[in-house]
């Protein structure tokens, strides 16, 4: 099995080392990943500037890229892996969550997202809890579902968004999103020494909801959650509630298949 490992953190970070560690034994292991901290830079692609690319600690199949998630693993799919594309994209581990709506900014989802984009089954894995940060079962439990990823493949269209908690009985459940708000003081004004203002943006607090097969809920009872995420952003029930919509008395045009479209 050939497998692209990429994350948000950084190529330095402990929950890179530890996913790597966990799936080398599958198979040959490919880590392209940014230079330094890219969290929360959602689905974002360079395009205004040039990449850098280095190597990392003089190890085979390592790189080091300038960039966002999305950047390493167009990079590793269109260049340095092309002639031979890896059978899956993993991304993280996480420091940190990516529950429920937080799935929407993350560049650790993000990364596994190109690598659905590009037809790979693609698996996004995140450490649910806090400071110091203990990947062993979360490690152990990534290199358990990469190899059932591996043998089994997965829909098209469709990655894994995991959520491990770091202490976890192993115990898993398949999930639909959850929503994951932020509470308390969302911006914080300030004013630098100079008198300048600036902002902090975030909340203090974390409220989550859900229906009860949810991600978030999921958490709640401590479990393990994977949620499959869709390249199909859609909201079918809104496409077929807006079918009465008119402007200014206009209708909108009814598509329908034409000869040899599929």
């Amino acid at each position: 099995m050939r497998i692209l490992v990429s994350n948000d953190d950084g190529i330095s970070r402990a929950g890179l080392h530890a996913l790597v560690q966990a799936v080398e034994p599958l198979g040959e292991v490919w880590v392209v990943a940014p230079d330094q901290e890219m969290s929360g830079v959602s689905h974002a692609i360079t395009l205004g500037k040039p990449l850098r690319v280095t190597g990392f600690e003089g190890r085979a199949r390592w790189f080091a890229v300038s960039g966002t998630p999305t950047d390493c693993v167009y990079l590793a799919l269109h260049h340095f892996m092309k002639d031979a594309p890896p059978d899956v994209v993993i991304s993280g581990i996480n420091h940190g969550s990516n529950l429920g709506t937080d799935a929407h900014y993350s560049g650790t989802v993000s990364a596994a997202h190109e690598g659905m984009v590009n037809g790979i089954p693609s698996v996004a894995f995140s450490l649910v809890g806090s400071k110091p940060f203990d990947f062993t079962q979360a490690a152990q439990f990534a290199g358990r579902l990469t190899r059932w990823v591996g043998d089994h493949g997965l829909p098209p269209g469709v990655m894994l968004n995991c959520n491990v908690p770091q202490v976890t009985d192993g115990r898993y459940a398949l999930c639909r999103m959850g929503t994951r708000r932020y509470l308390g003081e969302r911006v914080v004004h300030r004013r630098d020494p100079r008198g300048a203002d600036y902002y902090w943006i975030g909340g203090t607090e974390v409220a989550h909801a859900g229906a009860y097969n949810s991600d978030t809920c999921a958490h709640d009872q401590g479990l393990i959650s994977i949620t499959p995420l869709g390249l199909d952003l859609t909201a079918q029930k809104g496409l077929a509630e807006l079918t009465e919509m008119r402007l200014d008395g206009d209708e909108p045009v009814p598509l329908s298949l034409q000869q040899g479209e599929a």
